[in-house]
């Protein structure tokens, strides 16, 4: 985003900014970029609404706002390292490929990434973004504090064991601007990365704890109408060799997306290097995915692998042509009230689809038709079709997220019309 399209000072306008993917210009009248703590927490205690601005890799309008919103990129950057305590304090801006380099470098490593580096830790923890393995919660569940600007422009520390906690790190920014972050961390380790071609569906559905559970983090590749995909095995070096090997072994480097140059890609070939140069399937110096795309995903409970395979495969005449590429991850349960995993180990089906938003709604909407009865759960961050109340209802604690949002920000000050549609005001 150019430097224009926004402003640091709280009294500038910018012109039309759009999301990432390029599907959505934001409706918000202005964009601010505070340069300094004092200036964003101003902005905050004199705007009658505010919402947080991220990297601007959402798909829908979970950020948008009619009204101010607030990018905090231009901030002093923080990355302060405690080893007493394993864990790490960064600035809400910081993007995960620029802590995963420094805290490499100072001989520390975060135990899971998102698939790509490019997201900022705020943005991605408050959606529940994730990354892949059987062991591996979202990225959210490592906070263990997040700073808060509330709506009176104070800042507010909550920390792991406050009654609001799990309730404020994956909050849709609804609850304030996050500042600050405290993630666990741990010992840098290495990783080598293989991929698997021309392996079974079948195989995978009937396997599935076999071929998610034969390395660290794992990825099935697949367009849902042919009846093999790919495997992506991400080893971590130390740890017990699976004795899954489907398919046949990649002699060349692959990229996610069948046909795409494979320069973007993460070193592959089983050659060991350092976790967040293998963890991510995309290096943070390239444009991630395919570029021209559109998202959408769904968490279902691990238990239901097979009849979701059956319902997509079931349709994949419907789903091939306007799909780039559909992606199958694990995630561990955690205990955050929003995430979507809260509470059950999850499979996500992942749909990166081509820029068409008329071809594509139709299709999404068939997918969703077919797996919401399985109880699935949309990312927050990405396109759907279900009805917000449908959403709501598949959250054990979402009726306490909404008492939590009208206890901490009872005049309304960060929502904005998608918080609005999941949690109507009284």
């Amino acid at each position: 985003m150019s430097s224009s399209a926004v402003s640091s000072s709280p009294s500038s306008s910018s012109g039309p900014v759009r999301n990432w993917a390029g599907n959505l210009t934001y409706a918000s009248p202005r964009i601010h970029r505070p340069v300094g703590l004092d200036q964003l927490r101003a902005l905050v205690r004199d705007s009658p609404r505010i919402r947080a601005l991220g990297s601007g890799h959402s798909f829908n309008g979970v950020a948008d706002s009619t009204y101010d919103l607030v990018r905090l990129d231009a901030l002093p950057q923080e990355i302060e390292v405690d080893p007493s305590t394993s864990t790490v304090t960064v600035s809400a801006g910081t993007r995960y490929a620029e802590l995963a380099a420094e805290l490499h470098r100072r001989g520390f490593a975060l135990g899971n990434l998102a698939s790509l580096p490019h997201i900022s830790v705020a943005g991605s923890c408050a959606t529940g973004t994730h990354g892949s393995g059987d062991a591996q919660p979202c990225l959210a569940a490592a906070v263990r504090g997040i700073e808060l600007v509330g709506p009176d422009g104070e800042a507010t520390w909550l920390r792991r064991g406050d009654d609001a906690f799990p309730g404020a790190v994956v909050a849709l920014g609804a609850l304030g601007v996050v500042t600050r972050l405290t993630l666990e961390i741990e010992p840098a380790f290495q990783v080598s990365q293989r991929v698997r071609l021309d392996v079974p569906l079948d195989e995978v559905a009937d396997r599935f704890d076999a071929v998610f559970g034969s390395a660290y983090s794992v990825s099935l590749f697949t367009d849902w109408l042919s009846d093999t995909g790919r495997v992506w095995l991400k080893h971590r070096e130390g740890d017990p060799e699976g004795d899954w090997a489907g398919g046949h072994a990649a002699t060349g480097p692959e990229h996610p997306v069948p046909g795409a140059l494979t320069d973007p890609a993460t070193e592959q070939l089983g050659l060991a290097g350092p976790w967040f140069e293998r963890l991510p399937h995309f290096r943070p110096e390239f444009q991630p995915s395919a570029g021209q795309e559109l998202q959408s995903e769904l968490y279902l409970p691990r238990a239901a692998v097979s009849q979701a395979f059956a319902a997509l495969r079931g349709i994949g005449s419907l789903i091939a042509p306007v799909l780039h590429i559909s992606e199958v991850r694990t995630v561990r349960a955690d205990d955050l009230w929003l995430s979507p995993s809260y509470g059950r180990d999850s499979v996500t089906f992942h749909f990166t689809w081509l820029p068409a938003p008329e071809a594509v709604a139709p299709v999404l909407a068939a997918v969703e038709e077919r797996l919401a009865p399985l109880g699935a759960r949309p990312h927050w961050g990405k396109l759907s079709t279900l009805p917000p109340e449908e959403v709501v209802a598949s959250y054990p604690r979402a009726a306490d997220f909404a008492g939590l949002l009208e206890r901490i920000a009872p005049e309304g000050k960060f929502r904005n019309p998608f918080v609005d549609a999941l949690f109507p005001r009284g």
